[in-house]
Parts: C-alpha cells; sequence; structure tokens
C-alpha cells in the first residue's frame, strides 16, 4: 500500500500536540497469497481495505510523540491480521516544523510474527 493520508496528533513540540497534523502511510505486506491467487475470493487474502480502516483507526484515536512509536503501533495491529507474516511500516510527516526546506521526515520499520 502507498500513499495512504491520514491526519494524526504525533510530534513532541507543543504545537504538535495541540493539533493534528497530515501523515502518509506506505506499507509491505507479507502474507501466503497462494490461496487467493487460485480462488479469486478475498476471504483468501489480507483486504488492503480493512487496512486502511485500521490505520486510520489508529491515527484517528491514539496520540504519539515520536514517529516511531506510530510506525510500530501500525506494525502491531497489522501482524495480529490473520495471514500476516510481515509487514514493513513507513510513516511521514508531511509538515515537518524544521526551519529548514524540508518536503518530509519519515521513519521505516520492519516487524515479523
Amino acid at each position: 500500500m502507498r500513499g495512504l493520508r491520514v491526519t494524526a496528533t504525533c510530534g513532541v513540540l507543543p504545537e504538535e500536540k495541540a493539533r493534528r497534523q497530515p501523515f502518509e502511510v506506505d506499507m509491505d505486506v507479507h502474507a501466503d497469497l497462494g490461496a487467493a491467487s487460485l480462488s479469486d475470493d478475498l476471504a483468501d487474502t489480507v483486504d488492503y481495505g480493512a487496512l486502511c480502516a485500521l490505520v486510520a483507526g489508529i491515527a484517528d484515536g491514539e496520540a504519539f510523540d515520536l514517529l516511531e512509536r506510530f510506525a510500530g503501533r501500525v506494525a502491531e495491529d497489522v501482524l495480529a491480521v490473520p495471514g500476516v507474516n510481515a509487514v514493513t511500516v513507513v510513516v511521514r510527516k508531511l509538515r515537518p516544523p524544521v526551519p529548514e526546506d524540508l518536503a518530509t521526515s519519515a521513519v521505516r520499520i520492519h516487524r515479523t510474527t
């Protein structure tokens, strides 16, 4: 999954704690897709719509100081999805609060079951 846009509360500065900011999330989800490749049945695969809702729920319902924790929470819940063996999560802050012209700041984590 690439480019899932959510708003969340994430940061250590007072202004970051006071208002939601835009983030972008990418995920590589590792699962055995053999059954789905034969059956063509959504029940045999990992539903990316459900994964989008999972990430949106975390972004809406929790607050984080660090991008690392935000990405870690996403990875924890994705790994709990039946059939998922591993996940790589990238979380990008789209408006990092630095005086330099920085397009994004991000973390990438990889977790396995």
